[in-house]
């Protein structure tokens, strides 16, 4: 869906890398390494990006660091496009709302690095039927087009969760607002 408005590959990576995880940072060199890319073709696009208002810099030693500009009035629209790209949203609608008791669910690993990996990978709080999950994750898949991983902690294991050994921190995908538990 994405690539078809904007050709170039590079620029929707890096708008995957900082509009899906806001708190995302990163280096011109370690964006060439991850990419693969080459760093031409990266600085090109994170100018353009930063010009337009989208990314900060910021100086850390003799590294140039960006990061979404969140205060920014399209921010919002297009961290929406970039759920939308990933298949969040559907993973939201086809999953998570039709489960039930659901605390939070967590995205973790490389979608919440940036990285666009073909897996997604969640982590459930709550009491879940998992045989239930499992049909609705498979459906999900064939609507998205991606793989779905998922850990479940029951709602009783959850004061016990540790977030702290995930690089980067998890990104809350989904929190049950009209009864949530911490």
């Amino acid at each position: 869906m994405i690539d078809a408005l904007i050709s170039s590959k590079t620029r929707v990576k890096l708008l995957l890398k900082f509009f899906l995880n806001s708190n995302a940072t990163a280096y011109l060199r370690g964006l060439e390494s991850e990419f693969g890319e080459s760093s031409n073709a990266i600085r090109l696009e994170l100018n353009r990006l930063e010009n337009a208002g989208l990314l900060l810099a910021d100086t850390n030693g003799n590294k140039k660091m960006f990061r979404a500009n969140t205060a920014h009035p399209l921010f919002r629209e297009l961290h929406n496009i970039i759920l939308k790209y990933v298949g969040l949203d559907q993973i939201i609608e086809t999953v998570i709302q039709r489960l039930g008791d659901v605390q939070r669910v967590y995205l973790v690993g490389d979608f919440s690095k940036g990285k666009d990996s073909g897996v997604i990978d969640l982590i459930f709080i709550g009491d879940l039927d998992k045989a239930y999950l499992s049909n609705l994750t498979e459906k999900a898949e064939a609507l998205i087009k991606r793989k779905i991983r998922y850990l479940i902690y029951s709602s009783a294991d959850a004061e016990q969760f540790d977030l702290s050994h995930h690089q980067p921190e998890p990104l809350i995908l989904w929190q049950n607002t009209t009864n949530p538990q911490s």
